[in-house]
């Protein structure tokens, strides 16, 4: 649905922090799919671990708020280039439940939950082979940047 070419115009990150592949579903003001995948020439693995390869949980966090990012954009319709950031405000109930390693294409779903004040709250999990990696409730602020 979405390339690595379209994820740009929706996220401000660029390599090496941008942790989205690719958008496969999207429900504007909804939910939205994604996915990560994972490879042995990460330079993360340089230092997490050298002889035991896992992908450090707080990435698939930070990939998970990614995913959010581009759901609350899109269903505002507007992009960075607009003015706007969504910061990551805060994170409730985490829970990681199996390890990520090179190989793995991890799948993330954000749900809109609600949003205040131009605070949006979501709820996030991720999954690799249809088993649950992580759960979250992730809160991004939608804030204008000069």
């Amino acid at each position: 649905m979405m390339d690595l070419l379209e994820i740009k115009k929706y996220l401000p990150h660029r390599y090496p922090f941008l942790l989205v592949d690719r958008v496969v579903e999207l429900v504007e003001n909804e939910r939205i799919v994604v996915y990560k995948n994972i490879s042995g020439n990460e330079e993360v693995f340089q230092g997490h671990f050298p002889h035991f390869p896992v992908f450090p949980g707080v990435l698939i966090v930070e990939a998970m708020a990614q995913a959010c990012g581009i759901l609350g954009f899109k269903s505002q319709d507007k992009t960075p280039d607009d003015g706007s950031v969504y910061l990551f405000a805060g994170i409730d109930n985490v829970r990681f439940k199996r390890q990520v390693i090179p190989g793995d294409r991890v799948y993330i779903e954000a749900k809109i939950v609600n949003v205040k004040r131009g605070i949006w709250k979501f709820d996030c999990t991720s999954t690799v082979d249809d088993q649950l990696v992580t759960s979250a409730t992730i809160m991004c602020a939608d804030r204008k940047v000069s």
